[in-house]
């Protein structure tokens, strides 16, 4: 396989006021174009629905916003990141944040669902979630209801050789423990994995 370099990543910087910060990726793909408006805009968007989200059920005024993201993978055609929103409104008990994601296969030149990364009728869902309900025993996570399985488009991201599911607050644990977030080797799913896909070519060792 050839050596596939990292995507250039510059932050911009979105804020129309004081109490409003939102740091955004935009991406640079020297040999294509399309692509690159492509994911730019689904980059725009994604940052703009989780502004959209804070602001619909807003109790009262703004009090602060800040948004940030995380590279979670950017090697072998496979570019992950997440996206976070973070908003406290006047007298509110306490801020509120919202994370989405995006993952992409840039050999295939398409953004990924939780589907795209697996083998046709591989029951993912079924697997991942057993996989899950593992880990809720295993790391005592306190659920506020019993955990049955994940949504077929299930938040995910992608982070070296782990595929990572993720809950939003409120989802499934009390809003103290944080965000659910886990973590699944490559290895544990390798037999469901597409192999010619973004988890296949996590999976390889050379």
């Amino acid at each position: 396989m050839p050596i596939s370099l990292p995507v250039s990543i510059q932050t911009l910087v979105l804020g129309n006021n004081k109490n409003k910060t939102i740091y955004y990726p935009q991406v640079f793909l020297r040999n294509n174009q399309p692509l690159q408006h492509s994911i730019n805009q689904d980059i725009s968007r994604k940052t703009q629905q989780l502004i959209n989200q804070q602001m619909a059920d807003a109790p009262s005024t703004l009090v602060e916003m800040l948004g940030y993201y995380e590279i979670k993978n950017n090697q072998r055609d496979v570019l992950s990141f997440t996206f976070s929103n973070y908003a406290y409104f006047y007298q509110a008990a306490h801020g509120m944040t919202y994370i989405n994601s995006l993952t992409y296969d840039l050999q295939k030149q398409k953004s990924c669902t939780l589907k795209d990364l697996f083998k046709p009728n591989s029951h993912y869902v079924e697997r991942l979630s057993r996989l899950i309900k593992e880990q809720i025993k295993q790391r005592d996570i306190p659920v506020i209801n019993e955990f049955k399985e994940i949504a077929p488009n299930q938040d995910f991201y992608i982070a070296d050789k782990s595929l990572v599911i993720y809950f939003q607050l409120y989802e499934l644990a009390p809003y103290a423990f944080g965000f659910p977030m886990f973590p699944i080797s490559v290895y544990d799913i390798q037999d469901i994995i597409d192999e010619n896909g973004p988890l296949g070519r996590m999976a390889e060792n050379n």
